[in-house]
């Protein structure tokens, strides 16, 4: 079980060059992945963006990187088209204005796209020292989610523990409901047929009224949700995707209780049934930050 919030950070410098990777995240429904490079990286984003989405299932992930070139290895170059462009557009302007003279250096130097900066550096020689980076930052950024995701499991297991033992106070009560059914059933009858009771009648009437209000299935499915719950706890060795798996079950089990909560006129059952609800919330909260 890993947790949707973390963080990591790593550095790499050599001579030539410094890099810094900032990863942190937490919780959403879905994977969303926000990724904020130097414009010099801007074609190694669907790279980063495919290195993340293969090892999580979801949440909202933000990636910093931050580059400085220690030794600027650029060509400059004079695009002459655009210069051309530039002087023919002024000299119009100037014939238009009735404005005599010729523009300076200064004046074409503001001008945008006269010179052209390009770095030597391929991007494959970037790519080369970042995907070490990456991996290590990332490697360090999973390790905090997987021991948030210890102590989010520590918890819930508790909770589990609870609500397993409350379905237990319900079954032990159940036989009371039962009971109860038959025993008001027959008071009814007696008030109306004083004596002379249909005990053939009362069988049948207690019958279908036992279909109607016994909760022994909604106890056999709570009972096989905690199983489930429980197995996908225990399978899921690398702890990826099981929040909503768990999330489901939790549905589940809720409206099971809710069921059997409409069904008894027990205190003790209703009483249990209010901390099921209650340890399902507290696991529900849990669950929304774990992946």
């Amino acid at each position: 079980m890993k947790s949707m919030t973390g963080f990591g950070y790593g550095e790499y410098q050599d001579e030539n060059v410094q890099l810094s990777l900032e990863l942190k995240s937490y919780n959403n429904r879905y994977l969303d992945i926000s990724i904020n490079l130097p414009p010099a990286l801007g074609p190694l984003e669907q790279r980063i963006r495919d290195y993340i989405a293969d090892r999580m299932v979801r949440g909202h992930i933000d990636l910093y990187l931050k580059m400085r070139d220690l030794q600027d290895d650029v060509r400059v170059s004079l695009d002459r088209g655009v210069v051309n462009g530039y002087l023919a557009a002024l000299k119009e302007l100037a014939l238009l204005a009735g404005i005599s003279g010729k523009p300076n250096l200064s004046d074409l130097l503001t001008l945008d796209g006269i010179l052209l900066v390009e770095k030597r550096r391929d991007i494959e020689e970037y790519w080369k020292l970042l995907e070490p980076l990456l991996a290590s930052t990332f490697t360090d950024f999973d390790a905090t989610r997987t021991r948030e995701g210890l102590t989010t499991r520590a918890d819930i297991e508790e909770q589990l523990t609870r609500i397993e033992r409350n379905v237990a106070e319900i079954a032990g009560r159940a036989p009371e409901l039962e009971a109860q059914i038959k025993s008001s059933l027959r008071e009814r009858f007696a008030e109306v047929l004083g004596n002379n009771i249909d005990e053939q009648r009362l069988y049948t009437e207690t019958a279908v009224l036992l279909v109607r209000y016994s909760i022994n299935e909604e106890l056999v499915r709570m009972r096989a949700h905690l199983s489930g719950f429980r197995q996908i706890l225990a399978s899921s060795t690398d702890g990826k995707g099981i929040g909503k798996k768990l999330d489901f079950v939790c549905q589940e089990l809720n409206r099971e209780i809710n069921t059997t909560g409409s069904k008894s006129t027990i205190v003790e059952i209703n009483q249990a049934g209010i901390e099921v609800k209650d340890a399902l919330e507290n696991i529900r909260e849990q669950l929304r930050n774990v992946e």
